[in-house]
């Protein structure tokens, strides 16, 4: 397979109502490796969009430059905010702090005055479930628990474009779903923009308003999914005969763009 051709990156504003408005982008690494190839996808205001593609496609890439820490070799990538929270596959917690100072550390590193970021830090705690368990250090918390506070530490700063990068990968079935109710319950009441990673179809037909599916390196998009299901999303939903259809057809997709 010869490579796509790559032109310089540009900038330019999005639409109004678009946070993150990517064009026709792309992503060569200095090795050579082509990480991504001709990637259209917008995230407007009172989205969640879930990615779902196979291992090694670009996935976090695509993050990684939604997010700045990257930067597209070729296209229009377009972010329309300062203000995005980022939650990694790993909770990232610094080992000697307690939950709530894990919570305050990016608000600490912003330079926020203590008054207003202890504030903020409690009402994310309050939010994800865990009060009572501030002076807790990360060695006494569960692996949902610790996701939690990786969200509750975003959430201080009142993020408007919100990136998960497969936050809820490494649980088990059972805390797996409740944090997914837990995070559809946050996305209705913070009205943030998501954008989620996930390897589970399940998942993502659960969490999203859109489902985006991707091929295998280098990563393009290989269909799209609007979910029809309200907000907020009932648990049992997960067991219609709709929601299973709708899982089949974005399963079936993922399967042919890896073929």
């Amino acid at each position: 397979m010869s490579a796509p051709a790559l032109t310089k990156p540009s900038r330019s504003a999005a639409p109004h109502g678009t946070l993150l408005d990517f064009r026709d982008v792309a992503m060569q690494f200095p090795n050579g490796t082509i990480a991504l190839s001709g990637i259209d996808l917008t995230v407007n205001r009172g989205e969640f969009v879930t990615v779902v593609g196979p291992s090694g496609c670009g996935k976090s890439t695509l993050l990684r430059i939604a997010s700045g820490l990257e930067t597209a070799s070729a296209g229009i990538a377009e972010i329309d905010t300062k203000r995005i929270g980022y939650v990694f596959q790993d909770a990232t917690l610094l080992p000697w702090r307690t939950v709530q100072d894990n919570v305050e550390l990016l608000a600490e590193l912003g330079g926020m005055k203590p008054k207003e970021r202890r504030a903020r830090a409690q009402e994310a705690i309050d939010l994800v479930g865990l009060s009572g368990f501030e002076k807790n250090l990360p060695k006494q918390l569960s692996g949902g628990m610790k996701m939690r506070t990786s969200l509750a530490r975003s959430l201080t700063l009142e993020p408007e474009l919100f990136l998960f990068d497969e936050p809820f990968g490494a649980l088990d079935e059972i805390t797996r779903e409740r944090l997914n109710d837990e995070l559809l319950r946050l996305f209705v009441e913070k009205q943030f923009a998501g954008l989620f990673i996930t390897h589970s179809v399940s998942e993502a037909v659960y969490l999203s308003t859109k489902v985006v599916v991707m091929s295998g390196r280098p990563g393009s998009i290989v269909g799209t999914f609007d979910v029809p299901f309200p907000m907020p999303r009932d648990p049992d939903i997960r067991f219609t005969a709709e929601f299973a259809e709708l899982v089949g057809e974005v399963s079936h997709a993922l399967r042919e763009g890896h073929s």
